[in-house]
């Protein structure tokens, strides 16, 4: 049987393709109005005909998409879960119930603050900055929308509070990916992020309050007052309604796993649409499907309320599943090994290292689509330059960790991206500019690392030190 034998592609060959993918997501979404998703499915083919041209099989290749739409299977079904979570929620008066609370209870002026802290205390109890979106990021969009607060500078300030507490919580499972890639104990890679997580943490909440006293002058109470009468004529308000949400975060925080809580949060939705809100049966089981429909006439709650079901996710799910075959694509070609290989000829210090980890981690979410691809690939890719080095393997994690979770969020056509558009109702790109505390921490983490703070080092392992001067012979030859 004769050996097919492959090559990785060169600079040019990947910089031309991934140039032309980049050129039809922007040209799509940007200035022709045409879904992300055909732009995804365009780019399968480019990178097929660039693997087939390296010498691959079309079923080899083929195989690598399927496997990279299977790792994230799990994804797609607790996108679907949380959609049926948020319509049978509405359905039930649980949403409607936070927000009206909400709108009494929190001042306008530390909104912003009071959200960051809110959502990341949620998603560090729970591990899941999904969970935590679905839930408490839904209710304090609708409270901020209530405040006349601008819905992006809201959406950034929950994914700020989300990534935070995800990325410190040992429940994470982006904490316990990037940890065990890495071969670094989870508490050690906790430990390791603390000190900057903090740091930007403090500087976030200072530019959230900071921004909030700018707001809290404009806000119109007597359109708060007018929010608040609707959801008393729309719904039966009760501190019951909070029962349903103390339960699954309960759940969530006891290790369970996500589908089934959040899908047993969607039943519980719907018992209490029937028995509190007294609506018919079929309507609130419809609601875990089909988008709520209200029509109160106050404009504010119609936009956030009509909302919701597994059927308003369907296309994210086609991005998912498209951008993961993508990614899947990129790994089996080689393109993102190509690129590292461009970075590690300049990499010779700490600063470098996180410099050069953070952008492979933040190009496995542009390219692989999925934060599960960035957080797998990257520190494959990056593991020598550290032990070549003389760095600790907890360095290697912090870095995979900040580029690949906190920038997960801002691609379009992410896993990330799409679902936290999707659930807050916020374009990506709309959103992105405010995820302040994902810019804040990779700025301190870089500054940090190039004035050699919060760096540990250790002894550069031989065989990673020989096979770098193997490979700078082969460079020079």
């Amino acid at each position: 049987m004769k050996q097919v034998t492959t090559r990785l592609p060169s600079l040019i060959q990947v910089f031309i393709s991934l140039g032309l993918f980049l050129l039809l997501a922007f040209s799509f979404t940007a200035k022709l109005d045409l879904p992300i998703q055909l732009a995804l499915y365009i780019g399968w083919f480019i990178i097929m005909l660039l693997g087939l041209k390296l010498g691959h099989q079309y079923k080899d290749l083929e195989k690598a998409a399927l496997n990279g739409i299977s790792n994230g299977l799990g994804a797609v079904l607790i996108l679907l879960a949380v959609g049926a979570l948020v319509g049978t929620w509405i359905s039930g008066g649980i949403v409607p119930t936070i927000i009206y609370y909400g709108l009494k209870a929190i001042h306008p002026s530390i909104f912003l603050l009071a959200t960051m802290i809110i959502c990341s205390l949620t998603a560090l109890a729970t591990g899941t900055s999904w969970g935590a979106a679905g839930t408490a990021g839904i209710a304090m969009m609708g409270i901020g929308q209530g405040l006349g607060v601008p819905a992006p500078i809201t959406a950034g300030a929950v994914l700020s509070g989300c990534y935070f507490g995800d990325k410190m919580s040992p429940l994470s499972d982006s904490v316990i990916l990037a940890s065990s890639m890495s071969n670094v104990e989870v508490m050690e890679h906790i430990k390791g992020m603390l000190p900057i997580a903090l740091i930007s943490y403090v500087i976030t909440g200072i530019m959230f309050t900071a921004f909030g006293f700018h707001y809290a002058g404009q806000v119109d109470m007597s359109q708060v007052d007018s929010v608040i009468k609707a959801m008393e004529q729309q719904f039966y308000i009760t501190p019951y309604s909070f029962v349903p949400v103390i339960i699954v975060l309960s759940l969530l925080a006891m290790r369970m796993p996500s589908f089934p809580v959040i899908s047993f949060g969607s039943l519980l939705g719907i018992i209490w649409a029937v028995m509190i809100q007294d609506v018919d049966f079929l309507t609130a089981f419809n609601t875990a499907w089909a988008p709520f429909a209200i029509s109160s006439g106050v404009d504010f709650i119609d936009s956030i309320l009509n909302r919701g079901g597994m059927s308003s996710m369907l296309g994210s799910v086609a991005v998912i599943v498209f951008g993961l075959g993508f990614g899947g694509l990129l790994d089996k070609v080689g393109v993102l090994e190509t690129i590292a290989k461009l970075f590690e000829k300049r990499v010779q210090s700490a600063g470098s290292l996180a410099t050069s980890t953070i952008g492979t981690a933040f190009m496995g979410n542009v390219f692989g689509s999925a934060m599960y691809v960035s957080l797998i690939l990257t520190p494959k890719i990056c593991a020598k330059n550290y032990d070549r080095l003389g760095y600790k393997r907890k360095n290697l994690s912090r870095n995979a960790e900040f580029g690949g979770t906190l920038t997960s969020g801002m691609v379009p056509w992410s896993d990330n991206g799409i679902y936290m558009a999707s659930i807050l109702g916020v374009a990506t790109l709309s959103y992105a500019p405010f995820m302040w505390l994902s810019f804040v921490c990779i700025i301190v983490t870089i500054f940090t690392s190039y004035m050699g703070w919060f760096v540990d080092k250790c002894e550069p392992t031989a065989e990673a030190v020989e096979q770098a001067e193997g490979e700078l012979k082969q460079q020079t030859a």
